[in-house]
């Protein structure tokens, strides 16, 4: 969660060119929007944000902004970033504004620690819900949610309401959603490497030298 205050530039001009001129001097077109007031255009450094998609809370950072040249200052999440689908450079960023004091919904990714006992054993893991959604305070928001998955065997699944979570999150959807499993592997695919591993080997035949007469 970053806590320092990032002054940024309200944006005077809009547009495609615009934005490019911004880009060339290292900024991101941007808009700040929510809590009922009118959106407005801004620019930021392109480094400030890369820096805050880096950290431990990436996209969940609760970031305090505050209007260039003003007294305007606002609490505010990252709520999309869009990248160039080639070069993957920034493009545009959009914020919301939050209020410390009230909650607020937001995705937050899971990240699953340890090999679980079935995969060692020859099972797979099939991981499906990679992110779920809660509610907290803003300053309470998590980067990520680690899950420990070690004691997994084949045939377990471990499901939402399994995950012990921070007494400030609130989870929002089915309790019951599976976040993984571990299963062995299909019928076919061990035939597959039963045959593969008792198949003979190929013998090569080779003509030796003609006898002589």
């Amino acid at each position: 969660m970053s806590q320092d205050t990032i002054i940024v530039a309200k944006r005077e001009t809009t547009g495609k060119g615009a934005a490019r001129v911004l880009r060339r001097q290292g900024l991101v077109p941007a808009v700040v929007y929510g809590l009922n007031e009118p959106p407005v255009a801004i620019s930021i450094p392109a480094k400030v944000v890369a820096r805050i998609l880096a950290s431990e809370s990436g996209m969940n950072s609760l970031i305090h902004l505050q209007r260039e040249g003003t007294d305007i200052q606002r609490h505010v999440i990252i709520k999309d970033v869009q990248r160039d689908p080639i070069t993957g450079r920034l493009v545009h960023v959009d914020f919301m504004r939050v209020d410390p004091t009230h909650k607020v919904r937001v995705t937050v990714p899971i990240v699953l620690k340890g090999t679980p006992v079935g995969v060692k054993e020859g099972g797979i893991l099939d991981f499906i819900h990679r992110e779920i959604e809660v509610e907290c305070l803003p300053a309470f928001i998590p980067g990520h949610i680690d899950v420990a998955v070690d004691h997994l065997a084949i045939g377990d699944t471990l499901r939402l309401d399994q995950i012990p979570l921070d007494a400030h999150l609130t989870v929002i959807g089915d309790a019951h959603n599976v976040i993984c499993s571990v299963h062995g592997k299909k019928a076919e695919e061990a035939s597959e490497e039963g045959a593969s591993a008792n198949a003979e080997p190929e013998v090569v035949a080779t003509k030796g030298k003609k006898e002589a007469k």
